[in-house]
């Protein structure tokens, strides 16, 4: 270069050129080489002058040079190009491919060179074009403006340059005269693959893309299984993103759903590796022949669309050659041999540890900031989106749609409204339950990408033709649109599988929508009434059923939009009424069984055997209450009356008791006496601790009348011993106090004295307040061994509990202590939380009584926590606990005791359960109390009213 040659600095662009295979073609012409080259140097240097390039090197075969314009670069690369396709050369097979890289960077010469990443970066970018092309970077793209005439650039997507850690955006010059097609750019990455690219994020899914990543590292045949809609095409395709670079020969992304008839799925499989038919061949042996040798990943998606013949190509290629892997998603599983089947589960609902949140709400929040023009939900609908995902069971369609949704409404509404999950969802889509024609399945889980950014023929169709068949109608090829219209409705996903099933296991579906949660084969069997195993098969291969393995057996469920499906197609078979009414009994046995030991007879009643039945028992409920019989929903009710008021759900029980006798109304069903006795008492109970006092009193008389009506003394006593809790609660103690006396008194003489068990415990507590303390012992101890004989009543220990406030207020700890261990161990090992924190607050005086003040602060925080949580105040207890908690304070100091407190507040009801059993037993302290000269009184004050809000999980 001479240096008299003016370099540009500043914005400058540079390009390198050479010719392709400079080596082979110098031994093919031999001498005759020297004036080819000669000739592509000439060509070349007339290009530069009349562009004003400048012509830093030449070496060989090899040019390097630099211009002040990407415009006038471009425009240069493109006068030689054609310059050489046009030019006279010896023969054709002289004819120099020239390959050419533009990059635009700031530079400045020192000393007649370049020293700089960007001389580096445009080598690397002529490195990677093949004879004949001209490749630019994203900088080049961006400043050459205006482009040649006739001219423009085609972006070939982000590529790692040899040498360079990030990726590159290269574009290749197109205009007239030059060639268009050519093989991927000679990148570091150069991997081949048509992966779809998503318009979405991709939210969570961590661990099951690090687990499913083993496995296809691992097996050369994995199949991702999963309900419509349960993300698997996008998890799969997230994978495959991750092992291109594994796979020299390429990741391919094949459409199944998109073949509309089976002897095309091996058709469509070449067309994506761009095969064509060859005369007399099966296309399946050209494709297996050209994957023999290679290293490739084959993602093949939505399977299910054409199962055995998907099988069939699968087979075949993974006997063609061990370099082939398979990654096939489906709603069922191929049975192929070495096939590894993994099941995608729903997006995690719970948070995880640390405070993040979980995927569902993640992607909740994602899709809804979208939906709302960037602006996320408010942190107070925080509680209302988890509600929304838990009710959408994760599945990762049902919360897109729900998003979707959410530009209307808030998420609050949006969960008010999910008890119709298909009709919340798609409500205002098109539905398109119905295809055209019914031979040609819609499969609503995949998106179909082209394979260049101009798209490419519909080889399929070519082939169609080709053999003889004839190609899809226009019926058809309206179901083989883009998956955004495959996945317009939740509807349409779960119609595409439910027409795939049998009359037995369509059967099976229906009715299993009556369940609200798992239930075992025994129960599925006892539903279908027949043998369920076949359909039930059936169901979980095509994921319409989920089946959970657990040491005792399997139990089974359904994904709430499937379930919500199902119940649909129930009601529109007619078999709605049968279905429900069989849940019901089936929901009945349940809970009585509860109460049995294995033997059949009863056992101490836990409430924790009533947790799991929860959800159906609240189904059963709600038919009873709008389509059943109202008969069995108070029956139902009665089973569930502890549960509801030790778990803070008086309210609850207090609107299904209102809904049945709504439904008395409606169908003038004919309820016994005894049983509308017991369901006004329990209602009385519920009004009581739910602060309703007048409605308490109300329906107290009103099972009075009934249960006279009846004639049952047990249940008369039973009545009658409730009637001291609205006395209670209004505040006429006295009144009680008599009542109390009068119903043990009638009991007695009726001999169901343990029917007014209540009414003993209810007359203790008042013997308490007023300081009648030896009575109060005196007829607790009487109590103890009635209580014992009652399975419902002796979980509870109400006679411990009532004898450690007795000994509280004598002020022996040693007593209390004792009493209250066993009553606080039992309520918590039987499930009673409401009377759990009556305990735990007692706990809090003895540990305060015993010098342990920090201890005592953080059980009172943790069963007042409890208590709020739980929307129920402690009753007749509450002035006392708070003189103590007065008194306490006084002893501590505020800041420690809020501090204290405060750290209760933070317990959950195990962890302060476990504190108040860990407290040392009093006779283990150095110079314990029991043994000194006097005890110390913490008796109740005469003046300390009770709260008058009641919390009746009391003694009923």
């Amino acid at each position: 270069m001479s240096p008299r040659i003016h370099l540009p600095s500043g914005l400058v662009t540079f390009v390198f050129t050479d010719i392709e295979g400079s080596t082979r073609l110098a031994q093919l012409l031999g001498p005759d080489y020297r004036p080819v080259l000669r000739e592509h140097r000439r060509l070349l240097r007339r290009t530069i002058a009349a562009t004003e390039g400048a012509e830093l090197l030449t070496e060989g075969d090899s040019f390097f040079l630099v211009f002040p314009d990407a415009t006038a670069a471009l425009t240069a690369c493109l006068t030689a190009q054609r310059a050489l396709a046009s030019h006279e050369w010896p023969t054709a097979d002289a004819m120099p491919r020239v390959r050419m890289g533009l990059h635009t960077g700031w530079a400045e010469p020192r000393d007649g060179e370049y020293v700089s990443p960007e001389v580096h970066r445009a080598a690397r970018i002529a490195a990677a074009a093949h004879g004949g092309q001209v490749l630019c970077s994203a900088s080049t793209e961006r400043h050459a403006q205006p482009l040649p005439p006739d001219a423009s650039l085609h972006d070939l997507g982000l590529h790692r340059l040899r040498g360079f850690d990030d990726r590159e955006r290269l574009f290749q010059l197109v205009a007239p005269g030059l060639e268009r097609q050519f093989p991927r750019p000679r990148t570091a990455d150069a991997s081949a693959h048509n992966l779809p690219t998503p318009v979405t994020s991709f939210v969570g899914r961590h661990a099951e893309r690090t687990e499913l990543k083993r496995l296809v590292e691992a097996h050369r045949l994995v199949t991702v299984l999963g309900a419509g809609g349960a993300g698997k095409t996008r998890l799969a395709v997230e994978l495959a993103v991750d092992l291109v670079e594994s796979h020299p020969d390429g990741v391919w992304f094949v459409d199944v759903a998109a073949v509309t008839d089976p002897g095309l799925v091996a058709f469509e499989v070449a067309a994506v590796l761009g095969l064509r038919p060859e005369p007399g061949r099966p296309m399946v042996d050209t494709l297996v022949e050209y994957a023999a040798a290679r290293r490739m990943l084959v993602l093949l998606d939505t399977c299910d669309a054409q199962p055995a013949a998907s099988a069939d190509v699968i087979s075949r290629l993974l006997a063609g050659g061990v370099g082939v892997r398979v990654l096939a998603t489906s709603r069922e599983s191929f049975g192929l041999p070495g096939e590894v089947v993994w099941r995608i589960p729903s997006l995690s609902v719970d948070p995880p540890v640390g405070g993040a949140e979980s995927d569902a709400v993640a992607l909740l929040l994602d899709r809804t900031a979208a939906a709302r023009g960037g602006r996320p939900p408010d942190p107070g609908e925080s509680a209302d989106l988890r509600r929304v995902v838990r009710r959408l069971d994760g599945l990762p369609l049902a919360i897109e749609l729900a998003a979707a949704r959410l530009r209307v409404l808030s998420v609050g509404q949006l969960a008010e409204r999910l008890d119709d999950v298909l009709g919340t969802l798609d409500a205002g889509r098109a539905d398109p339950d119905s295809p055209a024609d019914p031979d040609w399945p819609v499969e609503p889980d995949a998106p179909v990408e082209p394979d260049s950014p101009g798209g490419r023929p519909d080889t399929v169709d070519l082939v169609a033709a080709a053999v003889g068949m004839v190609p899809p109608s226009p019926a058809v090829r309206a179901v083989q649109r883009s998956a955004t219209e495959r996945h317009l409705t939740m509807q349409a996903t779960v119609t595409w599988s439910y027409r795939t099933l049998g009359p037995r296991a369509a059967r099976l579906l229906r009715w299993l929508a009556v369940f609200a949660g798992p239930v075992d084969l025994a129960t599925v069997e006892w539903l279908l009434g027949d043998d369920p195993l076949d359909p039930l098969s059936v169901l979980v291969d095509k994921s319409m059923v989920l089946a959970e393995p657990h040491a005792s057996g399997s139990t089974y469920r359904m994904l709430d939009p499937i379930r919500a499906y199902a119940a649909r197609r129930l009601a529109e078979a007619g078999e709605e009424r049968s279905a429900r009414n069989r849940h019901v009994a089936w929901s009945t046995h349940a809970m009585e069984r509860a109460h049995l030991g294995p033997d059949g007879r009863p056992v101490t009643l836990s409430l924790y055997a009533l947790d799991p039945l929860a959800g159906e028992l609240r189904a059963a409920l709600r038919w009873c209450a709008t389509g059943g019989s109202a008969r069995a929903g108070l029956r139902l009710a009665g089973g569930l009356d502890q549960w509801w008021r030790e778990r803070g759900l008086a309210r609850e029980g207090r609107l299904w008791l209102f809904r049945l006798y709504g439904r008395i109304a409606e169908t003038g069903e004919r309820i016994p006496e005894a049983e509308l006795a017991a369901a006004y008492h329990m209602h009385s109970l519920h009004a009581g601790a739910d602060g309703e006092f007048a409605e308490e009193l109300r329906y107290s008389q009103r099972a009075e009348a009934a249960a006279r009506q009846a004639g049952d003394a047990g249940l008369l006593a039973r009545v009658l011993a409730g009637r001291a809790a609205p006395l209670v609660d209004m505040g006429q103690f006295a009144e009680a106090e008599r009542i109390c006396r009068e119903v043990i008194d009638w009991a007695s003489g009726q001999e169901v004295l343990g029917d007014a068990l209540f009414g003993v415990f209810s007359l203790a507590e008042l013997l308490w307040r007023r300081g009648a303390l030896d009575e109060a012992a005196e007829l607790l101890g009487a109590a103890r061994p009635v209580e014992a004989a009652r399975p419902v009543e002796r979980g509870r220990r109400s006679v411990d509990m009532l004898l450690g406030m007795v000994a509280l207020a004598r002020g022996d700890l040693v007593a209390a202590h004792e009493h209250l261990q066993v009553a606080l161990r039992s309520r918590m090992s039987h499930g009673f939380h409401g009377r759990a924190c009556d305990t735990l607050n007692a706990m809090a005086v003895r540990c305060a009584a015993g010098g342990d003040g920090l201890t005592a602060a953080r059980l009172f925080g943790a069963a007042g926590a409890t208590r709020a949580s739980m929307r129920c105040a402690p009753g007749i207890y509450g002035g006392y606990w708070a003189q103590r908690q007065g008194e306490l304070r006084q002893e501590l100091g505020d800041a420690t005791f809020d501090g204290a407190y405060g750290e209760g507040t933070e317990l959950g009801l195990e962890e302060a359960a476990a504190l108040a059993l860990a407290v040392e037993h009093p006779d283990l302290a150095v110079g314990s109390a029991r043994f000194g000269a006097g005890h110390a009184r913490v008796a109740p004050r005469q003046s300390v009213a009770p709260d008058r809000r009641r919390h009746h999980t009391g003694h009923a």
